[in-house]
């Protein structure tokens, strides 16, 4: 075994974009977890939306690691191990940025998930995420947050694609260095506290299992991606991937032509 540990995305990774896991790169899980690897989803998906697919994967006694490595929970029970996410104030201040431009902003506690908009681009990712939102339209989310001190995990807007990176671009010189902008699909801007990113994972696993880093592996897609690549051993990026991801990795087949399977066997010390 070259990796004893492979953290892999989910979204535009292992997920194909009709919404499924192929047979191959099921296959190739169970036959890396079989020799004795530990295997587990790394996403920027709320606790309550990756839970159920990963039952879909059986995997069911493991880590999942949700809102982009800020929440880390029993995969079978999910049972809360380490939840971060902002202060209040914190929270605040990047909600009303979001509101300041009138953008449509999901805010997301460990377990609830709310929108300031009841319109098409929320029903497909409600669909997308198996996932539904409480809709607040009568006063905006911030004065929500702050009137019933809500403890805030991520921000996000949904945008154009065309618009997307200008507006992560204007939230980092508008938030500063105490915030982590990322983006993680064509029509998503996400805000996090600095240091709440997806090297949580590669920090949190190698501890967990006592397992050094040089053992661990990361495979993903999309700039939300990179800090769990950079930290890990090994680097994998799907080739349907961001460049800036596929320059510091070893590049494999697309998502829809299982990549997860083939890192996978790469993993497994198994020449091609």
């Amino acid at each position: 075994m070259k990796y004893n540990i492979f953290l892999s995305d989910f979204d535009g990774t292992l997920v194909r974009g009709d919404g499924t896991v192929s047979e191959k790169n099921k296959q190739a899980i169970a036959k890396y977890r079989a020799a004795g690897g530990v295997f587990a989803v790394v996403t920027g998906r709320a606790l309550s939306s990756i839970l159920p697919r990963l039952e879909e994967l059986g995997l069911t006694d493991g880590i999942a690691v949700a809102f982009q490595g800020a929440v880390i929970a029993d995969a079978g029970t999910g049972k809360v191990i380490k939840a971060g996410g902002f202060t209040q104030a914190g929270a605040l201040r990047a909600i009303r940025a979001l509101e300041a431009e009138n953008h449509h902003i999901h805010i997301y506690t460990t377990d609830r998930f709310y929108c300031n908009r009841d319109d098409e681009p929320l029903k497909i990712y409600e669909r997308i995420c198996g996932i539904k939102a409480e809709v607040i339209e009568n006063e905006p989310l911030s004065r929500k947050v702050e009137r019933e001190g809500l403890k805030i995990v991520k921000v996000l807007a949904m945008v154009e694609k065309e618009a997307r990176d200008a507006l992560a671009e204007r939230l980092r010189k508008a938030l500063g260095e105490e915030y982590y902008v990322t983006l993680s699909a064509d029509y998503l801007v996400e805000i996090m506290p600095a240091g709440e990113s997806k090297a949580n994972a590669v920090e949190f696993l190698s501890e967990h299992y006592g397992v050094p880093i040089g053992e661990i592996a990361a495979i993903g897609d999309n700039y939300n991606d990179l800090p769990m690549i950079l930290r890990a051993g090994g680097k994998f990026a799907v080739e349907s991937g961001e460049n800036e991801l596929k320059k510091c990795a070893t590049v494999v087949p697309s998502c829809e032509e299982d990549g997860v399977a083939f890192a996978l066997e790469i993993a497994m010390g198994e020449t091609r």
